[in-house]
């Protein structure tokens, strides 16, 4: 009885081979997952419900994780997009489900437009307006319309195949707000340092440098956009979105020798939008 029992051990499987059979099938079954099963748990709508709901939950949000994610969209915005992929394989999404991170850009959002309200001089009221058109505007607003583009586009051009599961949204709301972070920090804050004794003059070299920074600002974020696609293993040909480094390159140097300085003119803009 012990030898049999010692054949029989020896010629079962591995746990490896076990779990890899267990998963194999359960990709090749015609039967539904089951409960447990985390892929088809959670609906969108569930997940987005999950999402907005944490957002008045701070003692449940990992501020901690989120700014070492903003520290590294700087140095090295590779690093942030390994944990999506973990996210990937551990919660079956890509997209956040922590909202610490997007409270933490509004923070950042408010604070920076305080101190560029006070740079333009404006009032209280003026403020609390650019503020407003600041974060829900130029940040959510035209971050909705982004990710929608780029959610349309990734799904139906870059799949690798149809089989393959569609982009996330959030995900690509996600990739936004990542991309959103350096440039706001170099045209919202450090700016400011060098807006009235050198941008806003009349020299060449106050529209060289305020022109540095929207280059650098936008350079940030083509990149950290396309890094956010380009490390998703079923997406194809997202090289394509480097195309308009080339192009901002272009303008830069066009606007610069044509004597224009973007700076004053988004100031100028702002001025007029709240006035």
């Amino acid at each position: 009885m012990s030898q049999y029992s010692h054949v029989k051990y020896t010629q079962s499987p591995t746990p490896s081979v076990v779990s890899g059979y267990s998963s194999a099938s359960r990709l090749h079954s015609p039967l539904p997952p089951p409960a447990n099963h985390r892929r088809d748990c959670l609906s969108a709508t569930t997940k987005s419900y999950k999402y907005l709901r944490r957002l008045l939950k701070f003692n449940q949000m990992d501020f901690e994780f989120a700014l070492w994610q903003m520290l590294y969209l700087f140095v090295a915005p590779q690093k942030v997009y390994r944990n999506f992929n973990y996210r990937k394989q551990t919660k079956s999404q890509f997209a956040r489900d922590d909202p610490a991170f997007l409270v933490l850009l509004v923070v950042c959002l408010c604070v920076t437009s305080l101190g560029f309200a006070y740079v333009l001089g404006l009032s209280f009221w003026q403020s609390i307006s650019f503020i407003f058109y600041v974060v829900f505007v130029d940040c959510i607003f035209v971050g909705i319309i982004i990710a929608s583009f780029f959610w349309a586009v990734t799904n139906r051009y870059l799949r690798t195949n149809s089989l393959e599961p569609d982009i996330e949204w959030g995900y690509a709301f996600d990739v936004h707000l990542n991309a959103f972070f350096p440039p706001l920090m170099l045209l919202h804050f450090i700016q400011l340092f060098f807006y009235n004794w050198l941008i806003s003059q009349t020299w060449f070299i106050s529209r060289f440098l305020g022109n540095t920074f929207w280059l650098m600002g936008m350079g940030y974020y083509v990149y950290i956009t396309f890094l956010g696609y380009n490390c998703i293993p079923h997406l194809k040909n997202t090289r394509i979105i480097l195309i308009a480094l080339p192009i901002i390159f272009l303008l830069f140097l066009v606007v610069t020798i044509i004597g224009w300085n973007a700076t004053i003119s988004f100031v100028n803009f702002y001025k007029y939008r709240v006035y």
